[in-house]
């Protein structure tokens, strides 16, 4: 227990000094469980990786977000790219990745060319592109998802692309200019229930997020996908209603993982959802129609990505490896 102490300016006189101290308590963090606990990492794998990356000056949501599968998929030399650089406009509070101004985009003109040269040299068969935030642009970035996509696609003819995209502030024009690239997969995550929106993610909209994944899978043959993370406060009947919202919107295949906070700054965890509510929320979005479900406590809505989809594609049930 972390224990802090607080100053008393005006204290009772007699034993104790007018400055007294006093101890306050606060309240411990959960203890991590232990199917939340990941094993030891391959380092030499993991270093060859981050060295490939630096090289070209690459930076992925693994790392900024601090995803607790990172060493996972770098000692299989997997990685979700993440474009537009590694400083985002939002502040979302679960988010581990730096808030700021962006660099400027000239700085950038080389990122498509440089992430579809590492996904060749790690021979993907499926590459996965996201991106921070980057509200300052007039497309939010939506002609660099566009041009890192051609450029994968010319080095990787026979690869699969997945985009997980920024809501591009309801920008319909700007998403159109990311599927008018033919990604195989788009996904848009609506993160959390609508209720904790204004806490969660104050820059974003439920309904706005949900109308993108509408229009994408309207507009074009990308499967539709989305994913949310649960324990930060949100109610049972909450997830199956966000569920109920997604299919509505034509949302195709759905991610569910444990929220893990990862700084002291960032919103604690209100809960660690055991594994056998994360079977409850897969049954419950398999009655729905999902083409493909992804539940347990470390599914992250990249991990495994290219699983997920041959799940989707085939049409068949997965299940949970986490």
């Amino acid at each position: 227990m972390i224990n802090k102490f607080r100053r008393v300016p005006h204290a009772p006189s007699g034993l104790f000094a007018s400055n007294m101290l006093i101890q306050i308590e606060r309240r411990p963090a959960p203890r991590l469980p232990d199917w939340l606990r990941k094993p030891v990492r391959n380092v030499a794998a993991d270093h060859q990786l981050k060295r490939m990356l630096r090289a070209r000056r690459l930076h992925t949501v693994c790392e900024e977000a601090r995803c607790p599968n990172r060493n996972d998929c770098f000692g299989r030399g997997a990685a979700t790219f993440m474009i537009l650089g590694d400083v985002c406009s939002r502040s979302c509070g679960f988010c581990a990745v730096k808030t700021g101004r962006g660099l400027p985009m000239e700085s950038l003109s080389d990122e498509p060319e440089q992430v579809a040269d590492a996904a060749a040299l790690l021979g993907l068969s499926y590459v996965v592109i996201t991106s921070v935030n980057r509200d300052e642009l007039d497309d939010g970035g939506a002609e660099h998802f566009a041009r890192t996509i051609h450029a994968v696609r010319r080095r990787l003819p026979t690869a699969k692309i997945e985009v997980l995209t920024p809501d591009f502030k309801g920008n319909r024009q700007a998403l159109h200019t990311v599927l008018d690239a033919v990604p195989d997969t788009f996904n848009h995550n609506v993160e959390t229930v609508a209720r904790l929106y204004r806490r969660v993610r104050p820059q974003a909209d439920y309904q706005q997020s949900l109308d993108v994944l509408r229009e994408a899978q309207h507009y074009s043959s990308a499967v539709s996908k989305s994913g949310f993370m649960v324990g930060l406060g949100e109610s049972r009947n909450e997830v199956q209603r966000l569920l109920e919202d997604l299919r509505a919107h034509s949302v195709e295949v759905v991610t569910i993982g444990q929220y893990l906070q990862p700084t002291r700054a960032h919103l604690p965890v209100e809960e660690y959802v055991h594994p056998d509510v994360f079977d409850q929320y897969k049954e419950y979005s398999e009655s729905l129609g999902f083409r493909a479900v992804f539940s347990g406590p470390l599914v992250r809505s990249s991990f495994m990505a290219e699983m997920v989809n041959k799940s989707a594609d085939r049409g068949l049930k997965i299940e949970d490896r986490l």
